[in-house]
């Protein structure tokens, strides 16, 4: 028996996150077997409900951190199974919150016909199974498990308080710019094997997590006409280049073995970008530089305006001023991909916003993407 919500962004947003976890679904038929059992709508709704009004209370002072996937225990790999159910309540969430706060760790939620109630936990989920995450008071995340296993969970809507955003999967504002579409939802940049890689989108959630704020200048391999648009000599130049971010599996290497090396070696690379200045990598992610100073090259004329687009379904292209955007970072971030026309950006905030800058052949402009909403 399931009560009547009463958090109406949920009941905005149930009907369209049950749509795109169907249309994923179908897209993915080849591998239905390995995948989560389909969200239904009132599922959504009443977890989205009970998740929210459990945001907004306190335990001992500690506002709730969760991740609670939706899935029987028989779909989970080796999960941890409580004695005794305990009914999806916000009561119930918040005493369970401190058990769960790290990360990678879910709360297994189930219906039966009483209701939806919170089974055990796990740490492996299917593909596709949906994921909601209390990011900290009236923030919540609907997102899921990439198909293809590895990389950061795909978000699909963002829940701020009474603010709906739905993830725009294609969004057709980014039709010009190949550099900026690696950075859709569930897309990846190829490589020689036919494979994909995630790794700009991880070394976009390393650049949040330290809170620091950061900037990464990614650059063609083999050239040296980036360093005009930085301020010589360089103060932390990396000699040789730290080669350590491989984003192809080597043959022989175990899948999970170069995933996790991978994804300590994308970390220690997001450190850097802490340092105060730009942190310089290749196309090949080679570590070049960090703490560089961004100048504008000899003979190049100051950025005063560019397009900025989001990834939300109903936002509309804007043309602002760098300075509209942002502050130190953003200006330095657009200067130097209106010099340096085949290199990008990724700044990110200390308040945790984030945007990629690319230059727009179509449009003769930089092009700045917000991308905060594919990071939480």
């Amino acid at each position: 028996m399931y009560s009547e919500p009463t958090y109406l962004t949920a009941r905005m947003a149930a009907p369209r996150v049950e749509a795109h976890f169907a249309r994923h679904r179908e897209s993915s038929v080849e591998q239905a077997s390995r995948l989560a059992s389909p969200p239904e709508t009132h599922c959504v709704e009443a977890i989205i409900d009970v998740a929210f009004w459990a945001s907004m209370r306190r335990e001992e002072g500690h506002a709730p951190r969760i991740s609670l996937a939706l899935l029987p225990p028989e779909q989970a790999r080796q999960p941890l199974v409580f004695g005794q159910r305990r009914r999806l309540t916000p009561h119930n969430l918040l005493k369970l919150a401190p058990a769960v706060e790290q990360p990678g760790i879910h709360l297994g939620v189930w219906h039966d016909a009483d209701g939806l109630y919170v089974w055990g936990t796990s740490t492996i989920i299917p593909p596709l199974c949906f994921v909601l995450e209390v990011v900290e008071p009236g923030l919540l995340v609907v997102k899921h498990r990439r198909v293809g296993g590895f990389g950061k969970f795909v978000n699909v809507a963002v829940l701020r308080g009474d603010h709906l955003q739905m993830v725009d999967e294609e969004h057709g504002g980014l039709s010009d710019c190949p550099a900026l579409r690696a950075f859709l939802p569930g897309r990846s940049l190829p490589t020689g094997t036919g494979e994909t890689d995630n790794v700009l989108l991880e070394l976009a959630a390393a650049m949040r997590l330290h809170g620091r704020g950061g900037l990464v200048l990614v650059v063609p391999p083999g050239s040296s006409q980036w360093q005009v648009s930085v301020v010589q000599p360089l103060t932390y130049a990396v000699a040789p280049a730290y080669k350590g971010i491989r984003a192809r599996q080597r043959p022989g290497q175990s899948r999970r073995k170069w995933q996790s090396k991978l994804h300590r070696n994308i970390r220690i690379v997001g450190g850097f970008t802490a340092v105060d200045g730009a942190t310089v990598i290749t196309q090949e992610y080679h570590l070049l530089a960090f703490g560089a100073k961004v100048a504008r090259a000899k003979g190049s004329t100051p950025v005063d305006n560019m397009v900025l687009t989001e990834p939300v379904v109903g936002s509309e292209a804007q043309h602002v001023h760098p300075a509209q955007n942002g502050g130190t970072r953003h200006l330095a971030a657009a200067q130097f991909v209106h010099d340096q026309r085949d290199a990008i950006g990724l700044v990110a905030s200390q308040d945790g916003y984030f945007t990629v800058f690319a230059w727009s052949e179509s449009l003769q402009k930089v092009h700045a993407h917000r991308i905060d909403v594919l990071l939480l």
